[in-house]
């Protein structure tokens, strides 16, 4: 009897990111997700292989920062059996919080978490969708800093290596399954 069902790990999943010119300004290449999120199967075997390299390890809980960063991280913590933390611009988080402004390559932002988000010695998944320069997720690991969290990682989906966003983020590890 012969199967039917493809092996997964041969999914390429590049095929469902679409690249959008001049967006959101003249001279960017978007990586755009929404092909790959409105399949199921695609979107299915990210959180997969986004899972993979933490099976097994102690992970408290993910931490993600909106918007898109949502989408992987909280899928991403059910297939691990963990929990899920939000980081949030200001404004949106209710209950007392840790902050943190960081410069942009032209401007700044700023960040926030729950005081009580993540306890001292939890270890800590950082996930986004895309690692570009690093910006987003290097404030993200220095709200957990302040918490006394270990940080074992960062997960994406997708890592536009010519911005070097790795370099930004050391001494932290980096997982990426799709690379440009």
């Amino acid at each position: 009897m012969t199967s039917t069902k493809t092996d997964s790990r041969a999914l390429d999943l590049k095929q469902y990111i679409r690249d959008i010119p001049d967006f959101p300004k003249p001279g960017i290449l978007f990586r755009d997700v929404t092909p790959l999120l409105s399949n199921a199967k695609a979107f299915r075997e990210v959180i997969r292989r986004l899972a993979e390299p933490y099976r097994g390890k102690k992970i408290d809980t993910i931490v993600a920062a909106e918007a898109r960063g949502f989408i992987f991280a909280a899928p991403l913590a059910v297939e691990l059996g963990t929990g899920f933390v939000p980081v949030r611009k200001p404004g949106k988080l209710p209950f007392e919080r840790l902050t943190y402004h960081y410069a942009l390559e032209y401007g700044s932002d700023t960040l926030e978490m729950h005081v009580d988000a993540v306890a001292t010695g939890h270890n800590v998944l950082v996930v986004d969708d895309l690692l570009a320069t690093g910006g987003t997720v290097k404030a993200c690991c220095e709200l957990l800093k302040r918490t006394g969290a270990t940080i074992v990682g960062c997960a994406f989906a997708i890592e536009l290596t010519a911005l070097k966003g790795v370099e930004a983020i050391q001494p932290y590890e980096s997982f990426s399954i799709i690379k440009y």
